[in-house]
């Protein structure tokens, strides 16, 4: 079950972590027999001898998940073993399983199953990194940093960045985007007020500070969906002409022309429409069939 769990997290910790681990060690590493020189493989560790990850990518960690996780490693211990490389002064530090850590500790466990390996700075970040991209548990400034931090790093490609975590490469480069957002908008993706859809429609409105300000404040204020984000940022960008169109201006008919326009009505049996502009104008006579046409003809033309 732990290996098809590994198999569905992208390439999983065992392509990251070279080497197989040593038997064993059936005793304890204790605080008082830290002395002793270090021995890779799985053991178990006082949890007071660990310290924790400085690569650390995820900064918030949900306090119900968190006492779930607590409250099954106190009925049935931890099963997946955490990832450790050698400190110093006797001590260890974390590289991959900080919520089970926190929640051992949380338990009330002493010691911890630890896979122990030796593992520079650059692997240890990569690992760390990549392990709580596959997890999908980061918010999306966490990931945005995470993507970039592996780009700025290591020098990875957004392909490679890809083929590594699993991720689609057009994701990982809106994620990358997100970090033109200012702090404050940024605070609220990882506060959750924000969703990673909102971010991607509001960095069209990046150099338009005034209009981005405006319209983070709309969509906060009145819980805009991303679908009316979208239509609230295409106004900014492309406001509509406030001016009004001139309404047409009521022409006052004079008497004349309307008793000279129910005459030809009447005489010709057809609807007749007289413009008159001072004195210029035009007759408009509408006819609705064959007979009427014949009829105006016939009462118009010259005897």
């Amino acid at each position: 079950m732990m290996n098809d769990k590994r198999k569905a997290l992208g390439r999983g910790l065992d392509s990251l972590l070279p080497g197989k681990p040593l038997t064993p060690v059936p005793q304890p590493i204790t605080a008082t027999a830290s002395a002793n020189p270090v021995v890779t493989g799985q053991q178990e560790i006082a949890l007071d001898l660990i310290d924790p990850n400085p690569y650390q990518t995820r900064r918030q960690i949900r306090e119900e998940a968190l006492h779930e996780l607590a409250e099954s490693i106190r009925a049935t211990g931890v099963v997946q073993p955490v990832v450790l490389r050698p400190g110093q002064n006797g001590r260890f530090q974390l590289v991959a399983g900080e919520r089970r850590w926190l929640a051992s500790k949380r338990a009330g466990k002493s010691t911890i199953p630890a896979v122990v390996k030796q593992i520079s700075n650059e692997h240890a970040m990569e690992i760390t990194i990549i392990e709580n991209l596959q997890r999908e548990d980061l918010n999306p400034v966490e990931q945005a940093r995470a993507f970039e931090r592996l780009s700025r790093e290591f020098s990875l490609t957004q392909e490679q960045i890809a083929s590594r975590t699993g991720k689609d490469r057009a994701s990982i480069a809106n994620f990358i985007r997100l970090l033109k957002l200012p702090v404050s908008v940024l605070e609220a993706l990882e506060s959750g007020i924000l969703s990673f859809g909102h971010g991607k429609v509001l960095l069209s409105l990046v150099g338009f500070p005034q209009h981005l300000e405006r319209a983070v404040h709309e969509v906060v204020g009145k819980q805009l969906s991303v679908r009316q984000t979208e239509e609230l940022v295409g106004k900014l960008l492309n406001p509509e002409t406030t001016e009004q169109k001139p309404e047409p201006q009521v022409v006052t008919m004079d008497p004349n022309v309307r008793e000279a326009q129910m005459t030809l009505e009447c005489s010709l049996g057809v609807k007749v429409e007289i413009q008159d502009r001072r004195g210029k104008g035009k007759i408009i006579l509408k006819y609705g069939s064959l007979e009427d046409f014949d009829r105006i003809v016939e009462a118009l033309a010259v005897k």
